[in-house]
């Protein structure tokens, strides 16, 4: 069957897709992309403290190449995580309740673009802030209230939290 359908793709070019899902799980949480915002923000002190050094040795020029590859690739973990919660999970009623999720959506992808293209705290700290607001949204169209806190490890910045019941 697959040797089939992939030789009728050679005749006819089907278009390639690709989803988060093809089932309706209804598993979205926008942790995911709140994470890789906070492994970008370390990433970038890890960079900062690294460029501070006189000279580098070799390893640690291939700790820095790492570690720009690294703030590149949660960069894309975000946006992925925004646009499938964004894509997949909102609608109408959604988006009538909270009508500026287009906009705040659309400026996280340039947020998150701006933060790969430079090694710049500021503009990860400016992200982590975007990716908090669309969290508290995403929760409060759950009905589910929500906290601030610092999170518990490098680089300690603010996260919103849903407050879940035991």
């Amino acid at each position: 069957m697959h040797t089939l359908i992939k030789k009728l793709d050679t005749l006819f070019k089907f278009s390639t897709v690709k989803a988060h899902c093809d089932i309706p799980c209804k598993i979205y949480d926008p942790s995911e992309a709140q994470i890789a915002v906070l492994t970008m923000i370390r990433l970038v002190d890890l960079l900062n403290e690294l460029s501070e050094k006189e000279s580098l040795s070799i390893n640690q020029k291939a700790q820095f190449t790492r570690l720009i590859m690294q703030k590149e690739e949660h960069g894309l973990k975000v946006k992925e995580a925004i646009r499938v919660i964004w894509g997949d999970y909102f609608k109408q009623p959604q988006f009538d309740q909270f009508p500026e999720i287009h906009e705040l959506s659309h400026s996280i992808m340039l947020a998150a673009s701006s933060a790969k293209q430079h090694v710049d705290k500021a503009a990860c700290l400016n992200l982590l802030n975007k990716v908090n607001h669309f969290a508290e949204i995403f929760w409060a169209t759950k009905g589910i209230e929500t906290y601030t806190a610092t999170c518990p490890y490098p680089p300690s910045q603010p996260v919103i939290y849903p407050k879940l019941s035991v």
